[in-house]
Formats: structure tokens, C-alpha cells, sequence
């Protein structure tokens, strides 16, 4: 590569995802002029997507590092449970806040306890831990909800779930603002650089000097602290906690992940793929539903997407 270019081979598959959504935005234009010619449908997606994409970036970091999480939904409705539940018996949001971050991160601490001191293969762990979770979620809470209409005078409130100048969501700017963050982390950082070398090759980060139980285990508990707070101001957004909190999101947030290039190999992953494809997937159900469609459509199109993102990846690693 000659001096002062960039080489563009290395960023083809967020490029060609970024072409992707922008012809999927002017086909929804087209047959829907009436939504998306709108501003206002793109301020919903703000209001929608940054969910989605918050737990997205941290599912990342966990297909990087070679592992999975299946728990991820269960604990946003978990700490948003923990969260109403403080709030309620002490008035104080901030303590709600704290413990709702606390019980998240507490969970994918468990999580990589068992993933990597007792050797339970991630998979078992997290799909068990959902299971768990949720019907804990809903032994406590009696199946009912609970109101958060009182969080709407509350400073902090509006710092997390707000909107800014009264028009862009204020999820949208945490959502950015992680995914800034995280991608130092995971590419301008030590930390990253182990996760990135364990995922590789686990053995090898040994021999390197790499603590990789310290290393996974710390990748759980980001997993659970990050589901724990796209709960939280989803609960906040809402104004209300519902113990069903979080289901089918999972799905979604897989094809964020999947589509946004990042491999199921570990080692590799994109962190500007998985923020172009959370509004990429999130785009996609008003665009079928506006373009008169029914609804049903979109799970056939998210299994689709997923799939071939998948082999486009393979195919690529394969060749090189």
C-alpha cells in the first residue's frame, strides 16, 4: 500500500453494507414515499434501534473473544425489574440505576464464572442463565408490570432517556457514544487486544502471557452491564417495566451482529458493521409494513439476512 492511502480492501465488507442500506433506503422511499420521504420516521428509529444496537455492541466483543451469550434479553428485563423494584422503596432513580447495573453485571459475572472456571461451554451456560433468569423475573413480579410515570420530572431521567433540544432521543446519543468507545476499546486498547488474540487463538494468547479466564470473564460481565442498561432506559423510554421485557430481541440482535460482519470464528469482528447494521435491521420491518407487506415477512427476512451474511463471511475468510 502506498503512503498516505488507505487501503479500502480492508473495510469492503462495511462498505458493501453501507451501499446495502442506502439502496434499501431508496426502495423504501420509492414504494413508500408517504413514510420515508418523512422525518419522522427516522426519528423513530432513533427511538427504537439504539436497544437493539447497545446490546449488538457487546454481543460483538463476545463473538470476538470466541464465545456466545444467549442470556442477554432475560437480564434486560432483570435489571429493569431491579431497577423499578429500588426505585419504588427508596424514590431514589440513581440507586434504581446503580443496582440495575449492578445485578446486570453481577449475572455476566455468574455467566463467566461457570464458562470458564467450572468449563461449561458458553452456549449451555447462557441459554440456562436465560431460562433462569427469566422465570425468576417472573416468580418476583407476579407477571405484573410496573409504572415509571413518576421518572418523568427526574434530571437523570432525561440525561438517560430524554430528548435532546426536545427532538433526538437521547438513546440514539448513548448508542453512538458506546459504539465510539467500544471500538477504542476493542482496537486502540490491551484489553481488546487480548480479547481479539483469545478468540484467535486461545492457546496461543496463553503462551502470550494472556490471562484468558480474566479476559472472558470481563467480556460476560461488559455483556451483562451493557443488557442491563439498554434495559433500563428501554423501562425509562417506556415509562413502564414489563417482566416480558426484552424477548425477541434476540433474533434482531443476532442479525445486528451477523450482518455487521462480525464472525462466528472469533477474533474478528466490526464494531462500524454492527452499528450500520442495527439501523440496517431496525430499518427493515416499518420499510416491509409501510410497503404493504404483512409483518409475518420479517422474520423471513432477518433468517435470510443472517444466513447470508454468514457464508459471505466464511466464503471471505476462506479465501483470504
Amino acid at each position: 500500500m502506498r503512503a498516505g492511502r488507505i487501503d479500502l480492501t480492508r473495510y469492503r465488507m462495511q462498505l458493501g453494507l453501507i451501499t446495502i442500506f442506502f439502496l434499501i433506503l431508496a426502495l423504501f422511499m420509492i414504494t413508500s414515499p408517504r413514510v420515508f420521504l418523512r422525518p419522522t420516521i427516522y426519528l423513530a428509529f432513533l427511538s427504537t434501534i439504539p436497544f437493539v444496537g447497545i446490546m449488538g455492541l457487546g454481543l460483538t466483543i463476545v463473538l470476538v473473544s470466541g464465545e456466545i451469550d444467549l442470556s442477554f434479553p432475560a437480564v434486560m428485563a432483570f435489571s429493569g425489574y431491579v431497577c423499578a423494584t429500588v426505585f419504588s422503596a427508596t424514590g431514589s432513580l440513581a440507586l434504581g440505576t446503580v443496582g440495575g447495573l449492578i445485578s446486570g453485571a453481577g449475572i455476566g459475572l455468574f455467566n463467566g464464572v461457570l464458562i470458564r472456571k467450572v468449563g461449561i461451554p458458553s452456549i449451555v451456560v447462557t441459554l440456562g442463565m436465560g431460562f433462569l433468569i427469566r422465570g425468576l423475573v417472573n416468580v418476583l413480579s407476579g407477571g405484573l408490570g410496573k409504572s415509571l410515570t413518576a421518572l418523568m420530572g427526574n434530571p437523570l431521567y432525561h440525561f438517560l432517556a430524554g430528548k435532546a433540544g426536545g427532538i433526538i432521543p437521547v438513546p440514539a446519543l448513548w448508542f453512538i457514544a458506546l459504539a465510539i468507545v467500544l471500538w477504542f476499546i476493542l482496537f486502540r486498547h490491551q484489553f481488546g487486544n487480548y480479547v481479539l488474540f483469545a478468540g484467535d487463538n486461545e492457546g496461543a494468547a496463553w503462551m502470550m502471557g494472556i490471562n484468558v479466564d480474566r479476559t472472558k470473564t470481563m467480556v460476560f460481565v461488559l455483556m451483562g452491564t451493557l443488557a442491563a442498561f439498554a434495559g433500563l432506559i428501554d423501562s425509562f423510554r417506556l415509562l413502564k417495566w414489563w417482566p416480558t421485557m426484552g424477548e425477541g430481541y434476540m433474533l434482531t440482535t443476532f442479525a445486528t451482529v451477523f450482518v455487521g460482519g462480525t464472525s462466528m470464528f472469533g477474533g474478528e469482528g466490526s464494531m462500524l458493521g454492527t452499528f450500520i447494521g442495527a439501523f440496517l435491521i431496525g430499518s427493515l420491518e416499518a420499510g416491509i409494513v409501510a410497503a404493504g407487506l404483512s409483518g409475518f415477512w420479517t422474520r423471513l427476512i432477518y433468517g435470510l439476512l443472517i444466513l447470508i451474511a454468514v457464508t459471505i463471511h466464511t466464503l471471505l475468510r476462506r479465501g483470504g
